[in-house]
Order: C-alpha cells, then sequence, then structure tokens
C-alpha cells in the first residue's frame, strides 16, 4: 500500500509567500517558507524580497498553522441527526446518548468505517485542520469476536488516511471493564474489549498497519477512561510504548461519582496520585473539575483535550478554561462525536462558554493577545503536543501543516494580525480556509478536497445503507 501519487510530496523542495504569517515568535510581513520534499519547512524568510526570477510558486494573504484535531471517534460521525429525539426518560442526558450509539455501531462492517473516516479526514482538512487523532476503540465484529486480522479496524482507519491525505496520529484505546467495579462489558461495549494481553498485539499490529504511510504517521495509546479500565492495565497499557497517552477524564458527573465510590478521589485526584501525568498525556474533556483539580492538572504539562461542540451536544458541562490558562495550562481541539467538524466553531463555543458562565466578555484574552490568538494559537501548539507531531508552528523543522484564509472574505477586510483570527473566529467560518497543507501534501485548495467527490460519494452510499438497516 503505497501513498497515491497526488498525495505525494514533490521531490523537488517547494516555497510558499506570505503577505501575513503567523509565525512561532508573532506575526510578520512577507514571509517565504520553505519546504522540504520530506514535509518539513526548512527555512523561514521575513520580508522577503521577491524578483520575476526568483518567485515561489504559490502566494497566499494569509498563512496560519494548521492545527491537529485532537480527538476524534471517526465512525460517530453517521449518526450525525439522529440522537436529537428524547428518550424514554423524561430527563435525556449523555447516557441515553450512549445507549443509541452502542446499538448504532453494532451495524458497521469495516467498509463502512474505512468510507466514515476518510470522509471525516476529508472534512477535518476542508476545516482547517491537518491531523487527525483517532481515539479508535472500536475493534471486533459484532458480538465481541476478534477479526482474522486483530487490528483489522485500525488499518481501515489508516487505510482512510491514505485516501485522504491526512496526518494520522492512531490511538488503539484499551477498554477493559464495565466499570470501575470489574463488571463485564455490555453487549454495545462487547465490539471494544481486550485484555491487556490481547491488546498489547493488537497495539503491534495497527503499528504495522500504519508503516505504509507518510513519515508524519504516529501512533499512542489510549486507555479509554478510569472506569473502563484496572489500574493495573492502565499503568501496563502506559508502558507498551513512549508515545502519546490519552484518556477521557472526569467527563460526566456519573462517573466522577462512581470513581469517588470505588477508589475513594475524585478522578483527577486519582489519576495524579497514581500515574506519572506529563507532557505525554492528553485528557479529553475534563469539564467536572473543582479548581485545585484544575491548578494541579494543568502544572502536569499535560495537555486538555477540549471538544466544545460534542461537550455542548452531550450537555458534559463546560470547562474551566479561565483558571486554566491563568495556570499555564496547555490545551487543544478535537472534534469527538464529529456531529460537525468545524474548527472556527470549536473555538467560538470555547470562548462563548466561559463568557456565559462568567457573565463576561473575551474571557480568554490576555494582555498581549486577543481572544482568537490566543485560541487559534493555543489550539495549534497543545493540539501538536497531544498529537506527538512535530507541528503547530511555523519553523524550520517543524512539519509543514499549513493553512491560508481567504482575504476576500468581506469580515477580513481590512485586517491584520490578530484581528484577521478574531474576524475568522467570531464572524466568520471555515469557508474561509482555501488551502491545507498537512506535511506539505496540499490536500485542499480553493477551499475544496482534491479528492472531495469521490469520498463523499462513498460516504452517501455508506450513509443510505446504514439508514436502512437502522
Amino acid at each position: 500500500m503505497s501513498p497515491p501519487a497526488a498525495h505525494a510530496v514533490d521531490a523537488n523542495r517547494f516555497r510558499l509567500f506570505a503577505e501575513q504569517a503567523l509565525l512561532d515568535e508573532g506575526w510578520a510581513q512577507d514571509v517565504l517558507i520553505e519546504i522540504g520534499g520530506d514535509g518539513r519547512i526548512l527555512q523561514v524568510e521575513r520580508d522577503a524580497k521577491l524578483s520575476s526570477a526568483h518567485d515561489p510558486e504559490d502566494r497566499h494573504a494569509i498563512v496560519l498553522p494548521a492545527p491537529a484535531n485532537l480527538h476524534s471517534h471517526a465512525f460517530q460521525r453517521a449518526m450525525a441527526g439522529l440522537t436529537e429525539r428524547r428518550g424514554p426518560d423524561p430527563r435525556d442526558t449523555f447516557w441515553t446518548w450512549r445507549e443509541l450509539m452502542f446499538r448504532f455501531l453494532d451495524r458497521l462492517t469495516p467498509d463502512d468505517v474505512e468510507a466514515i473516516a476518510a470522509f471525516v479526514q476529508m472534512q477535518m482538512l476542508e476545516a482547517g485542520y491537518a491531523c487527525n487523532v483517532e481515539f479508535h476503540y472500536l475493534h471486533h465484529q459484532p458480538g465481541g469476536v476478534p477479526y482474522d486480522n486483530l487490528a483489522e479496524m485500525s488499518a481501515r482507519i489508516a487505510a482512510a488516511a491514505q485516501t485522504s491525505g491526512i496526518g494520522l496520529t492512531l490511538l488503539p484505546v484499551l477498554y477493559q471493564q464495565g466499570g470501575c467495579d470489574g463488571r463485564p462489558l455490555g453487549p454495545g461495549q462487547i465490539r471494544f474489549g481486550n485484555d491487556t494481553d490481547r491488546f498489547a498485539r493488537l497495539l503491534e499490529e495497527a503499528r504495522t498497519a500504519l508503516a505504509a504511510l507518510p513519515a508524519d504517521t504516529r501512533s499512542g495509546v489510549a486507555p479509554h477512561s478510569l472506569r473502563a479500565v484496572t489500574p493495573q492495565a492502565l499503568a501496563a497499557a502506559v508502558a507498551l510504548q513512549d508515545g502519546p497517552v490519552h484518556m477521557h477524564l472526569a467527563e460526566q458527573v456519573g462517573e466522577v461519582e462512581e470513581v469517588l465510590a470505588h477508589h475513594g478521589a475524585r478522578p483527577v485526584r486519582h489519576l495524579l496520585d497514581t500515574m506519572p501525568v506529563d507532557q505525554r498525556w492528553c485528557l479529553i474533556h475534563c469539564t467536572q473539575m473543582q479548581p485545585e483539580e484544575t491548578q494541579a492538572l494543568a502544572v502536569t504539562g499535560a495537555v486538555a483535550g477540549l471538544c466544545p461542540i460534542t461537550e455542548s451536544s452531550l450537555g458534559d458541562g463546560i470547562f474551566d478554561g479561565v483558571r486554566w490558562l491563568g495556570t499555564g495550562g496547555r490545551f487543544g481541539i478535537g472534534s469527538d462525536s464529529n456531529i460537525r467538524i468545524s474548527l472556527s466553531e470549536e473555538l467560538r463555543t470555547l470562548e462563548y462558554s466561559q463568557r456565559l458562565r462568567d457573565r463576561s466578555r473575551a474571557a480568554l484574552a490576555r494582555p498581549d493577545a486577543s481572544t482568537g490568538r490566543v485560541l487559534f494559537e493555543g489550539a495549534a501548539r497543545g493540539g501538536a503536543q497531544a498529537a506527538g507531531r512535530g507541528s503547530g508552528v511555523i519553523a524550520p523543522g517543524a512539519w509543514a501543516d499549513l493553512m491560508t484564509l481567504d482575504k476576500d472574505a468581506v469580515d477580513l477586510a481590512g485586517k491584520a494580525g490578530d484581528t484577521l483570527l478574531d474576524a475568522f473566529i467570531f464572524a466568520g467560518d471555515d469557508h474561509m480556509v482555501l488551502d491545507v497543507w498537512s506535511a506539505g501534501r496540499h490536500m485542499v485548495k480553493a477551499g475544496r478536497h482534491v479528492a472531495h467527490d469521490t469520498i463523499t460519494r462513498r460516504f452517501r452510499e455508506t450513509l443510505l445503507r446504514l439508514s436502512d438497516a437502522i
């Protein structure tokens, strides 16, 4: 499985010229960015002087580092629009949504998962993301019987990335039990389940599936949650590799209560007391934290993986972003359930949640940086850290994960610097995104993925078949 020719980075270097670019050290004018055949940035020249004899291949008005989407369950994209009716309980919650999700996933075949994942990744690229961090827990056949290839479903995520051209960090999930009391997995969870020995084999076979992808591909591990793994299994999973470690943490009140009752401490406190949390870790959601927990987790250097659209959809709660950033915490953005894939809307929703809770404005801004700048730059850097990916900045040595904005968009007229990001996030939307490169692969041009029609047609056929079956 070699990468398609359309996605290969040319062996020759190429250059981009930006009228304005957000570099690692801040905004700059007339920037020449040279990118090597390996997809890494070779050189960045400020105040570049161009001549007809030294013109780059591409000229762009606004160039930004393209963030990683740090948390995705690709298959849930096919559920969008199916969960907005109230269930039999007059107080519909995350837990009733979860039951529908379990029923839905029993219908999915490997072909379905590949088609859905390719579409999700295409939409991520068109929204401005350069990398998909896939929190991948759908491993086995309906009924829990493993496929002949234990990592069949991981291989399908890899195949989707080969089609879409997105950067991929694959995180196979260890899901061991139905709750802190060790109860067996229920019918909806049985496709997720592995003990630690089988999970180690699955992880190794998943790495084999990734070997055919480009050099920017990464892998890590994802113990699902404190409810789904034992303390011993958590430690064993983390020890299996030295890449990123992702885990859901403190998302729901019910989860907090269960962990407290079983372990004698709330989730954040229990994790910090039992595991060496550091910069390798990304803790997803963290919407149910007390102030002292927020501060204690922030100083570890771990990334808070925030998914504001999904957290709003599921009624998770509001992340304590003001306190987190005030303590020096790092964050990134993910699309999680993929009900909507929109970089600008995720960032806007994060900021507006803070304003609504505190009845404030410009909640996450700093004296030296606007709200949009704090949100965008934080998501780019934190997402790269969580992905285990040397990106998130426009600087020599970084992967060329880049995006451009349309200077002709009416809301960007006359804007420069931080105000461009404020207008993109709060007045505009992802239609402003013109181009996206993932490790130098130019996958979005004029706002459209280079294989948009083919990927969309396959997804539509899959969606219709699933709709008939449910």
